[in-house]
């Protein structure tokens, strides 16, 4: 198994924080976002680990040598969404989790053995307008994505950090490389393809706590979090 760990976006909605450092690399009770994935990843044995940069890419220099991480630069960060960073490192795809940089991770929910099939990690969410909500069956298989409304019951949704089996991984790749191959990818997050293909994968839904992961998208966001770890 291995991880790739998307850093690429600008993150504007956390400047002042962002002018001079990547959102990924922001700090919470002393460690950044990006080295706290790192940790609980070496700790369930994961060593190849693919950070995929972008804005101020040299800035993650550091930790790349720290833990001999694989670093692929996407120099068109600012042009497209997150589909073109992952078309860079599709060739990595296969059994490979995949984390969001920009989630903090309270508690270490990843599996520290092969999950049978692929999986998105879940927590269910309160404030879910505009989140991707996954609906599955009796069996937690993933059977369609939603997008959260005004006055949604909270839900269980697509919290950024996922695993791709061989087979899977293998297909998500081959249909990013045939999207971006005829060019009309500009607005489509990797995710949209997942959920172009979902007949076509074995992907279900591994609920986590509610407090296990958070998003840091916005300095709402990072307040919200601070808050919510000062209460512990």
């Amino acid at each position: 198994m291995r991880a790739i760990l998307v850093a690429a976006g600008m993150g504007t909605r956390l400047r002042p924080l962002t002018n001079t450092i990547p959102k990924s690399l922001i700090e919470v009770n002393g460690i950044s976002l990006l080295e706290r994935q790192i940790l609980n990843l070496r700790e369930i044995g994961i060593d190849e680990i693919i950070v995929l940069t972008g804005y101020l890419h040299e800035k993650f220099d550091d930790l790349v040598k720290k833990y001999d991480l694989i670093k692929i630069v996407n120099d068109k960060y600012d042009v497209y969404n997150n589909i073109y960073t992952m078309y860079l490192a599709k060739d990595y795809l296969q059994d490979a989790f995949v984390i969001d940089a920009d989630n903090y991770i309270n508690k270490n929910f990843l599996p520290n053995k092969r999950p049978d099939n692929s999986e998105y990690y879940s927590a269910c969410k309160e404030n879910i307008v505009g989140e991707w909500i996954l609906r599955y069956d009796e069996n937690n298989k993933l059977q369609r994505v939603d997008i959260g409304k005004e006055g949604d019951e909270p839900s269980y949704i697509m919290s950024g950090a996922s695993y791709w089996s061989k087979k899977d991984g293998k297909i998500i790749a081959q249909r990013i490389d045939e999207k971006v191959k005829c060019g009309d990818f500009k607005n489509l997050y990797w995710d949209d393809i997942v959920v172009e293909n979902l007949n076509d994968l074995e992907v279900y839904v591994n609920k986590i706590g509610s407090n296990d992961i958070f998003e840091i998208d916005s300095i709402k966001d990072l307040e919200y979090l601070k808050n919510k770890l000062s209460i512990k």
